[in-house]
């Protein structure tokens, strides 16, 4: 019984970042629904992966977060989408934006000052903030960022890399709670979009941070998702913790390959004692696996 009532004090003190409740929309002019019965909750501090072909929803899904659906994009709306508590339907989208950072699949769109410095303060200053404090909050991302040396910078002059991280600290200085990114490797090559990823883990630690990120290149992302959710025809296809996710058939399907270590794990029919997701750690239970 002592076990029992343990786990249902964990479950009641989980936090709640992001829930859907079988959430479904069509765009105005559409018959086809772009989100059907979705229902998924994010927990406070969670690395949230929502992964997918392209058509799949997963832009429906980030734009009921932010509140661009439905106050911007119209359409037939029914179920349920609360972010820090706040029903979205019932909040503006201003309200929303103090809680919800979000990054576009290319930085370009959101970076559109004459130095980086100035971008980042972009946010503060269309909010009235004082100076001083722009000017300690702006330094603050760009330390963080580790992009201080780029501040009298044009964006134009930058890396793609270095765009993200822009985009990144503009957002940060809003202090929001959860941050929303959109493939944000896209562009990338696989050296930086790496770094990308492991920046996205580091803000999550340092700051508790909520991430839900975008991503279909799931070895990039399983090492630090907390949960993995897999989109198909605007609906939930498969919800999980990363090795669930990667342990269940059928990915193929819906457009996702299996990490390369996690392929070979899984020809091994290494299944039972669970799976590592990166080569370090399967490298370290070789010895244990060869016994």
């Amino acid at each position: 019984m002592r076990l029992v009532i343990t786990r249902i004090l964990v479950i009641s003190l989980e936090r709640v970042a992001v829930e859907f409740n079988d959430f479904s929309f069509t765009y105005a002019g559409s018959t086809k629904p772009a989100a059907s019965h979705v229902t998924f909750t994010v927990g406070e501090g969670d690395v949230a992966v929502l992964a997918g072909l392209s058509g799949s929803g997963k832009s429906t899904i980030l734009r009921a977060i932010n509140g661009l659906i439905p106050h911007i994009y119209p359409g037939e709306y029914s179920g349920s989408v609360k972010v820090e508590g706040m029903t979205v339907q019932e909040t503006p989208t201003y309200e929303l934006a103090k809680k919800v950072g979000f990054l576009f699949q290319n930085p370009e769109n959101q970076i559109f000052m004459f130095t980086v410095e100035r971008d980042i303060a972009f946010g503060l200053e269309n909010m009235g903030y004082d100076p001083k404090v722009i000017r300690e909050k702006t330094d603050w991302a760009m330390d963080l960022l580790g992009i201080r040396d780029l501040a009298k910078r044009s964006p134009s002059e930058l890396s793609d890399g270095q765009k993200q991280r822009v985009a990144i600290a503009g957002s940060l200085v809003m202090d929001p709670t959860i941050l929303v990114l959109d493939e944000p490797t896209s562009l990338l090559d696989p050296h930086t979009a790496l770094e990308v990823v492991r920046l996205t883990k580091e803000l999550n630690k340092r700051l508790g941070l909520t991430v839900i990120l975008v991503e279909h290149r799931l070895e990039l992302v399983s090492t630090i998702a907390s949960k993995i959710i897999v989109v198909k025809d605007g609906s939930i296809w498969i919800q999980g913790t990363p090795q669930e996710v990667l342990l269940s058939d059928g990915l193929e399907e819906v457009g996702l390959s299996l990490p390369p270590v996690v392929e070979v794990q899984r020809k091994l029919g290494l299944k039972s004692g669970g799976i590592a997701l990166d080569v370090e750690d399967f490298v370290k239970e070789v010895p244990r696996l060869w016994r």
